[in-house]
């Protein structure tokens, strides 16, 4: 099993980048890095570790928060240098500012706002 780590292609710093998303809405929640070893911790826990680039260390999503995310599936990319993770997001919140998603701001005419939905689902808290 630990063969399919060696098609994955890690950038110079060890790390590749990682999608994850909601395996039941689709939507898109977050963008993390990973190294070879929290793709194992990944793995092994059934819970996504991530590394964090601010701390230079694994980074267990969830660990502090209990906003955890439970892996389904684990895709790689056409070109092995991205993976797509399709999480339960535990908890609804994947984003550190309390939000479903990190990706809640819209580029319009003017500029970036926040949507609609991040509004009302903010609003609700």
């Amino acid at each position: 099993m630990l063969d399919f780590i060696n098609s994955v292609k890690f950038n110079s710093s060890g790390l590749i980048p990682s999608i994850a998303q909601d395996f039941k809405s689709k939507k898109v929640l977050m963008l993390a890095w990973m190294s070879r070893e929290s793709l194992l911790k990944t793995l092994e826990t059934g819970s996504v570790v991530y590394f964090s680039r601010s701390r230079n260390c694994l980074w267990h999503k969830g660990e502090t928060s209990g906003q955890y995310q439970v892996v389904k599936e684990i895709y790689l990319d056409c070109d092995s240098d991205a993976i797509l993770l399709f999480v339960e997001q535990m908890k609804g919140i994947a984003c550190h500012t309390g939000r479903p998603s990190c990706f809640f701001r819209k580029l319009g005419k003017n500029g970036w706002s926040i949507t609609e939905i991040e509004k009302s689902t903010r609003s609700k808290k």
